[in-house]
């Protein structure tokens, strides 16, 4: 955790996990995205949550830990993506982000 004006400091993992997928919202537009945990990114993207994966608006990235993938989920949600925090369990090593669209279920 950071100190002074609230700024969060991640591991040099979570630094590089959200860096890849910055590059891939590329760095705006968050709000129009969703972010999350979970254990099986293809079951939580394609069937949960709905995504196209022909629309290729999605991506999915593991982390060697939990405690990781929550970092890289909570730098996305401070940066306005949808979604919450505490989802998951100790098995949930991926990070997930999708666009939001008309057929997508949040």
């Amino acid at each position: 955790m950071g100190y002074g004006l609230g700024l969060r400091i991640m591991s040099a993992e979570a630094t590089r996990v959200v860096g890849e997928i910055d590059k891939y919202i590329g760095g705006s537009g968050y709000q129009g995205w969703y972010a999350g945990i979970t254990d099986d990114p293809e079951r939580r993207l394609f069937t949960e949550h709905n995504v196209s994966k022909q629309g290729r608006a999605w991506i999915y990235h593991p982390c060697s830990t939990d405690d990781i993938a929550r970092e890289v989920e909570q730098h996305f949600l401070d940066k306005g993506c949808q979604g919450g925090p505490g989802g998951g369990d100790g098995t949930s090593k991926y990070v997930y982000a999708y666009k939001v669209t008309n057929s997508t279920v949040e």
